[in-house]
């Protein structure tokens, strides 16, 4: 016979396999589960870890019990820059994502803050300022529903930004097109970026603001984005919940010998 909170998590599960909870949607309170007779508040809360240990549920302080994501957002490679989307549209690379992975958005998922701040030593190597340089943050927290996803911090020269859209915190991106159509329009068309992705063990702040599961680890993104002439107009920093993303990346082959032959 199987111990009681076993047959509750597996009720619970299959609830929320047959779509009774959605992605997103908070599991009742344990106190709410007891009061209704479904047992003490071991035996819930053994069964909510249990639904976590399977992956149906995160659990957070503060947040509850909340059902995950069915599938992982896709997270386009190259292609979510496409000058075609934020140029002569208004689909941002956040936005491309979520069409890519056919789910919905809405612009005011993305919030942020814009400050003046001393550059670090890996700011300022990236923006090819002196250290300790005045430079603006843009810091976005960017969320599925109520779930947050990632954040990104970008950061730029104040003489590339300082009077745009791109140092306003409204919620949402910077106007149409977001922040690559501000440096377009103010003469900075980006060109050619560079991506550095590593995994790690997330700071107990991230745990809080990303609402991670435990154990969870985060993958931690490092673009720099450079203009034709190789000026770096944006040098950002991401941090991406592990379990919410799906990498992909698209592109031909490159093959070097034979280019050199060509050239020849």
């Amino acid at each position: 016979m199987a111990p009681k909170w076993r047959d509750l998590a597996d009720r619970l599960a299959e609830q929320i396999k047959n779509g009774e909870y959605d992605p997103g949607a908070q599991l009742p309170q344990i106190r709410d589960l007891v009061e209704a007779g479904e047992g003490s508040k071991a035996t819930v809360h053994q069964a909510y870890k249990a639904l976590e240990a399977e992956g149906l549920v995160t659990s957070t302080r503060g947040h509850g019990t909340v059902v995950r994501q069915r599938a992982p957002l896709k997270r386009l490679g190259i292609y979510r820059y496409d000058k075609a989307k934020w140029r002569d549209g208004d689909e941002v690379a956040f936005i491309a994502d979520r069409v890519a992975t056919g789910r919905a958005y809405k612009r005011d998922e993305q919030t942020q803050t814009v400050s003046r701040v001393h550059a670090s030593d890996l700011v300022a190597e990236a923006l090819g300022v002196p250290a300790g340089s005045d430079v603006y943050a843009r810091a976005r927290l960017v969320r599925e529903g109520a779930q947050p996803t990632h954040t990104l911090t970008s950061y730029y020269r104040p003489e590339h930004v300082e009077g745009t859209r791109l140092v306003d915190p409204t919620p949402g991106p910077a106007g149409r097109g977001g922040g690559y159509r501000v440096l377009y329009d103010a003469g900075y068309e980006i060109d050619h970026m560079r991506e550095s992705l590593f995994a790690r063990v997330p700071t107990a702040d991230e745990v809080q603001l990303l609402q991670l599961p435990a154990g969870e680890p985060v993958v931690e993104l490092h673009r720099t984005t450079r203009t034709a002439d190789g000026t770096v107009v944006e040098f950002a920093v991401g941090i991406h919940s592990a379990s919410r993303f799906a990498w992909e990346y698209d592109f031909k082959v490159p093959d070097s010998a034979r280019d050199r032959e060509e050239q020849e």
